[in-house]
């Protein structure tokens, strides 16, 4: 009995550690398990024009954040130069950052400036900085300077 306590035990601390490693910081737009744009594939965006799932089994880990990719080519490219690939504002909603939020960035709502991508939070949000584009930009990265290391809570308030 004592050996299957231990060993649940361990397998326990195993899943917490694993866990606890792969739980992105508050600059990243991560689930609690730390996967990052709810397993979208960054690289599709620049070579597929369009939003496009990750497999569970094609990964890489970047600062503590797990990214999916659809090919292995995607995941080649990324390895290679992730700040090519990675969404403005740690893939939180461009729209929010200028306004001095963090708000959950929509993979399928996006658009890519100056070689860039930005998620934004749901359509009508999309369409609405999509009414300003350089000067959300402008603002939100102004922002990001001051609120990328905030927890989207604390910026609530």
């Amino acid at each position: 009995m004592n050996k299957i306590k231990s060993l649940l035990g361990g397998v326990a601390l195993s899943v917490a550690i694993a866990s606890s490693a792969l739980a992105a910081g508050v600059e990243i737009n991560a689930s609690s398990t730390g996967l990052a744009m709810q397993g979208y594939d960054p690289v599709a965006y620049f070579t597929e024009g369009e939003a496009t799932k990750g497999s569970y089994k094609i990964t890489a880990l970047h600062d503590d954040a797990l990214y999916r990719f659809a090919t292995e080519e995607h995941k080649a490219a990324f390895e290679a130069n992730p700040e090519a690939y990675l969404p403005a504002y740690g893939g939180y909603c461009a729209f929010g950052a200028a306004m001095g939020f963090k708000f959950d960035g929509d993979p399928t709502y996006w658009k890519i400036v100056d070689n860039k991508l930005y998620l934004n939070l749901s359509e009508d949000i999309q369409q609405r900085w999509e009414g300003d584009i350089p000067g959300f930009i402008e603002k939100a990265s102004a922002n990001w300077e001051t609120i990328a290391d905030k927890d989207p809570a604390e910026l609530q308030q």
